[in-house]
């Protein structure tokens, strides 16, 4: 079993700096899919799962929208360099995006830290910012389909 603290798989190209941010667009959604299995090794991270109300909320608001509101999110709440509350900033319910933060661990710094290779003490790059929108969007299309309405 892959523990919290297992960071293989998680870039593309072993070469690359290990920041998300440095993937190249075309490896994105490798890098997304690759990602989703491995934080599907977590007990914890793997337990999570949208709510009725948000699954709606989602299917009725689209994937442009919500994707808006993923990128604002982790800009607004998890961008800083030192956020607010950080560990205790993202609710565990209330929107489709909150939930996602913590099944892909975009949830606070010290978890963007150790499941993504984003150190803590600067702010994340808008290249950041935009790999974890993708991650979390790809776990909520997945938790969607796999949630027919």
């Amino acid at each position: 079993m892959i523990g919290e603290d297992n960071q293989e798989g998680l870039i593309s190209n072993p070469d690359n700096a290990s920041s998300p941010g440095n993937l190249r667009e075309e490896e994105v959604p490798a890098w997304v899919g690759r990602t989703l299995v491995r934080l599907g090794h977590s007990n914890f991270r793997a337990g999570f799962s949208l709510s009725a109300r948000d699954r709606s909320y989602a299917r009725a608001r689209g994937k442009a929208t919500i994707n808006r509101h993923a990128h604002e999110m982790l800009a607004k709440r998890v961008g800083p360099a030192h956020p607010l509350k950080d560990g205790k900033q993202t609710p565990y319910r209330g929107h489709p995006v909150f939930t996602a933060q913590h099944a892909t661990g975009t949830c606070c710094r010290g978890c963007i830290q150790r499941w993504h290779h984003i150190p803590k003490d600067r702010p994340l790059t808008d290249r950041e910012i935009d790999r974890l929108a993708a991650l979390v969007m790809g776990w909520i299309e997945r938790d969607l389909m796999h949630h027919p309405a």
